[in-house]
């Protein structure tokens, strides 16, 4: 199997499960998170503070 293909299953499989942690953890949707993560990056202080901006904002 190629590396390249496991490496962006992992890299898929991370995404997905850090946008589930920051769901649970600030009560934004799944897919605002998934957003969030693309703009912002994996940085889980930037994440937190981001998304419970956002959830202030609904």
């Amino acid at each position: 199997m190629c590396p390249a293909i496991d490496n962006g299953g992992d890299r898929q499989a991370h995404l997905k499960l850090l946008a589930e942690r920051l769901t649970r953890e600030t009560g934004i949707k799944e897919e605002e998170a998934k957003q969030l993560i693309e703009l912002v990056g994996t940085d889980w202080n930037s994440l937190l503070r981001e998304a419970r901006f956002l959830k202030g904002r609904h």
